[in-house]
């Protein structure tokens, strides 16, 4: 199954060309239509970089609670 970053690689040609090519059949100028596709692609690269960005994967809580309990035990004691 496809990811959202894989949809979001697909997409930007679709925009780029389809928005493009519609636009311009519609009756729109080329030198009009292009920037405004552009636009879009943009727009999804935006998302994907900012709103929706990739994380990197967060320690488990069991590991980072292994490593707290034993930085915890009492010394030694010298009697």
């Amino acid at each position: 199954m496809p990811s959202y970053y894989d949809l979001i690689l697909g997409l930007i040609p679709v925009a780029l060309f389809g928005l493009a090519g519609t636009l311009t059949i519609a009756g729109i100028q080329l030198t009009v239509a292009v920037p405004a596709a552009a636009l879009v692609a943009v727009g999804l690269i935006g998302h994907a970089l900012f709103v929706n960005g990739p994380v990197d994967p967060t320690p488990s809580h069991s590991a980072t609670s292994t490593a707290s309990t034993s930085s915890k035990q009492a010394a030694p004691t010298s009697d």
